[in-house]
Formats: structure tokens, sequence, C-alpha cells
């Protein structure tokens, strides 16, 4: 059994810049793509970004395109998330995602291509 466990939210003033982490551990674990998801109070849990974990090609969501970067390390299975330039409407709990099978390329953004999640971090970014 894979667990995934999500590390580094917290409070950011607007304009400021955290890294989140996601560090995988059980079996041997080899997914296809990983993933970065988002919920906020009272919305439905939206895609992040996502990453090839073989060959480390990424996938960001529009809204954030430019603001934030996925990355993944094989060798140690972190999966991590560097924001940068945090506005108000990205607090919410960041979530990470495992999917064991290829999910296909239109299905990347969706929460149902994803086998293994972990409990979530939350990120406020408020003054």
């Amino acid at each position: 059994q894979v667990q995934l466990l999500e590390s580094g939210g917290g409070l950011v003033q607007p304009g400021g810049s955290l890294r989140l982490s996601c560090a995988a551990s059980g079996r041997t674990f080899s997914p296809y793509v990983m993933a970065w998801f988002r919920q906020a109070p009272g919305k439905e849990r939206e895609f992040v970004a996502a990453i090839s974990w073989e060959h480390g090609t990424p996938r960001h969501a529009d809204s954030v395109l430019g603001r934030f970067t996925i990355s993944r390390d094989n060798a140690k299975n972190t999966l991590s998330l560097q924001m940068n330039f945090l506005k108000p409407e990205d607090t919410a709990s960041y979530y990470c995602a495992a999917s064991d099978s290829p999910p296909g390329i239109d299905n990347i953004p969706r929460v149902t291509a994803y086998d293994i999640w972990g409990q979530g971090t939350q990120v406020t970014v408020s003054s």
C-alpha cells in the first residue's frame, strides 16, 4: 500500500512563495503520473499541475501557468510544487495524487484518473 504525505503548506502574504512536497512511502512506487489538485471551501477539487513520473513532462493549469512549477525526484519518491506570486484565490487545501495506470492525456486533469491521494496541506494567502 502506497501512502502519500504532503507538507509545506502555511500562511503567506500575497505575492509570496511556498514550496509543497509530497513524499511517497510503502511498496515499490512507480506511478505513471503524479499531480497536484486543490480544493477551496465550497468548491470542487480542481487540477493544478501534473507530471509524468518517468519522463518528467509537466502540465500546468492555465490559472497557475508561469507562477507554479511541478517537479519530481524519482530517487527520493518525492513530488514538489513551487508556488510563486501567490494570490488570495490560491487559498485552498492542496492534495497530491498518483495514477498507477496510464490515464490518457485528456484525463490528466480529472480527479477520477488518480488512484492514490494524500491527506492534503492547507495553503492560505492573506495579508
